[in-house]
């Protein structure tokens, strides 16, 4: 799933080639992706793109129609979705239900031309020029559009958490998150977006090795000096993964995610730390990873999945 800095990396590369263009038309292959209603889709047709931007892994584009109203489209992504720029726009609609490239399907397409001020005198408006394919793997169709007139209209959205990489986000408003979250397991503190918005499965595992803490110590028992790891951790492994991203063709951004991981994603790989194997945790439909050594003095978690199979 696209966490924080994939979604940071899209968004801006999406803002560097749509700023300024007019959306001429939206196609909606996937009516199950569509969350929302009032404002309708087509509202977004005419308006001009001010820019797209991250809310946790939320990706927002930042509309305005003719007369100055903002609206706004907000996707998550979820585990399956992507974005795809086109400099080659379709003359003919998508239908629905239709297939692209590596087996995704397309759930929505929008297509942009140039800027009303960018219109030669005499010629036809809304020419397109280029298009943007929101698409999803996968069988679990989660791929989520809303069209709002403010992005905390999204339920997702009004719930999320601080921003990690938000300069108010220091050591008191670590703790106090931690503090609140009881004896619930730091991992899963990590990843509740209620309490920090952009970290998910494979980030929280990044950040968990950084800072030498086991997945499943309790939040609030993990005193002074491992919070202070803790949010080290996530400040470097987000600050030099969104770094990453950026340097990443937003093509390959979620196939090359895995690229500079320690443990998440290397079960049964060495350690880069240390060297001893890593050790992975299975759910029933996720899994963690994490090295005995680093993180837990030597000691393997049990794995309850596993754990039956062998009875």
């Amino acid at each position: 799933m696209p966490e924080l800095p994939e979604v940071t990396a899209l968004a801006e590369a999406l803002t560097a080639r749509s700023s300024g263009l007019r959306v001429v038309r939206v196609e909606v292959a996937a009516i199950s992706a569509l969350k929302t209603f009032d404002p309708p889709v087509k509202a977004v047709v005419g308006t001009t793109v001010l820019g797209w931007r991250r809310l946790g892994k939320h990706l927002v584009l930042d509309l305005v129609d003719e007369d100055g109203q903002a609206l706004h489209l907000v996707v998550h992504l979820a585990r399956g979705g992507w974005a795809r720029w086109r400099d080659d726009a379709p003359s003919a609609p998508a239908p629905m239900g239709r297939r692209s490239g590596g087996g995704a399907g397309l759930a929505l397409r929008l297509v942009f031309g140039p800027g009303p001020e960018a219109d030669p005198p005499g010629s036809p408006a809304g020419t397109p020029l280029a298009a943007l394919d929101l698409t999803e793997g996968g069988t679990q169709k989660r791929l989520a559009v809303h069209v709002v007139r403010e992005p905390a209209d999204v339920p997702g959205v009004a719930r999320l958490g601080p921003d990690p990489l938000d300069p108010t986000f220091d050591a008191t408003a670590l703790h106090a998150i931690l503090a609140e979250a009881g004896r619930a397991q730091v991992k899963g503190v990590l990843r509740d977006q209620g309490r920090i918005a952009g970290i998910g499965n494979a980030y929280s595992d990044e950040i968990l090795h950084a800072a030498g803490l086991s997945p499943f110590a309790p939040a609030n028992a993990l005193g002074a000096a491992a919070e202070e790891r803790l949010l080290a951790a996530i400040r470097t492994t987000l600050g030099r993964a969104v770094a990453a991203a950026r340097a990443t063709d937003p093509s390959s951004l979620k196939s090359e995610k895995r690229a500079g991981m320690a443990v998440h994603g290397r079960t049964g790989q060495a350690c880069p730390t240390c060297g001893d194997v890593v050790r992975e945790v299975s759910f029933a439909d996720s899994s963690l990873q994490y090295c005995a050594t680093c993180q837990t003095g030597g000691r393997a978690l049990a794995d309850r999945r596993m754990s039956r199979l062998l009875k």
